[in-house]
């Protein structure tokens, strides 16, 4: 565990961070279901000095330190970038605020800052969606907050993957411990798991994922599968590049959300970053946009039927690798190897 953290850290300690304060990452509009009705999801992403976590060490497929401070952004700063990042904001319905880090991090966002916008999101949105590692999930932090949702990012309920695979620095036990507080609180829990980690076969990964969800399936009321891309500056990047660590085939991904659909009382869904790219979730590059779009119309509206209909002779060679990787002795890209 010792060299795997300290690997992680020396290659995400080489990466600039000039960044200004007083600007927010990024806004856009997306889809996303309340109240089984597909609704405009507003998406802002604050710039903090980053996620606890990767200050110390990091997770080995993430890359979003690379947008934060490092240093600690001031209230003033954090409130003005809301101020301007709500200029953009047109009632949508959902409103999804991110830090690349935890929400509920007081180092990160300080308590009066998170007070004030979740007030005022609440004034204006139907649903508030945020993220934060379960450390930082208390129930005096929580109580009296109406229409949110919280978005933890477990990646696997596997802690000898948490631990040796992703280097997530906490186990399966303090994610139950924080999505039972937010249960018990009456706020809703999105489950984040990745779909192929690294060091994890094809075959392993839709294992794990698929797993995963069946274990989580009490605690949350949605899961969202996360195909691995890579980012820079991350362990994930370093393998890719030598070879070593293909990014997950579109197929599996379709195969975990198929197997995960019988998982009753939840939504489930994937919204693949980098999709039909080398960087990202890909296929042979004919079906990639197709099968995409298939896993687009599951996750809003999780009629099984939109699974079933792509179709390619690519996923022949998918199912080939599946039984033969596990004679190769390595996660890299098979079909550059023969």
């Amino acid at each position: 565990m010792r060299e795997l953290t300290d690997r992680i850290k020396t290659i995400g300690d080489k990466h600039p961070r000039p960044r200004n304060p007083k600007e927010y990452i990024s806004t856009w509009i997306e889809k996303d279901v309340l109240d089984e009705e597909i609704v405009d999801a507003f998406v802002l992403i604050l710039r903090t000095r980053g996620c606890a976590w990767a200050l110390k060490s990091g997770c080995s497929m993430c890359g979003y330190l690379n947008d934060a401070q490092k240093k600690k952004v001031e209230e003033k700063d954090l409130l003005l970038q809301f101020e301007n990042a709500m200029k953009q904001y047109s009632n949508e319905k959902i409103v999804k605020i991110y830090t690349s880090g935890s929400f509920f991090d007081e180092e990160e966002v300080p308590k009066n800052v998170q007070d004030k916008i979740l007030k005022k999101l609440a004034e204006k949105s139907k649903k508030i969606i945020v993220e934060t590692r379960p450390e930082f999930v208390t129930r005096k932090g929580l109580e009296g907050i109406e229409n949110l949702e919280v978005a933890l990012g477990l990646e696997s309920a596997n802690d000898f993957v948490l631990e040796n695979s992703i280097n997530k620095g906490f186990k399966l036990k303090d994610y139950i411990k924080a999505a039972s507080i937010l249960k018990d609180l009456g706020i809703g829990v999105k489950t984040y798991l990745l779909v192929k980690p690294p060091f994890l076969s094809e075959r392993e990964a839709i294992l794990d994922a698929v797993n995963s969800a069946k274990t989580v399936a009490d605690y949350t009321q949605t899961i969202s599968f996360n195909p691995v891309n890579v980012q820079r500056f991350t362990l994930v990047e370093k393998l890719w590049r030598n070879g070593e660590y293909r990014t997950p085939w579109l197929w599996s991904v379709v195969e975990v959300l198929r197997q995960s659909r019988t998982l009753k009382g939840l939504r489930i869904m994937s919204s693949p970053t980098a999709g039909g790219t080398k960087k990202g979730p890909f296929n042979c590059g004919k079906c990639d946009k197709e099968v995409l779009k298939a896993i687009e119309e599951f996750s809003l509206t999780q009629d099984i039927s939109y699974l079933d209909a792509p179709d390619c002779e690519c996923k022949n060679l998918w199912e080939d690798i599946l039984n033969i990787e596990c004679f190769t002795k390595t996660q890299g890209d098979l079909l550059k190897l023969i």
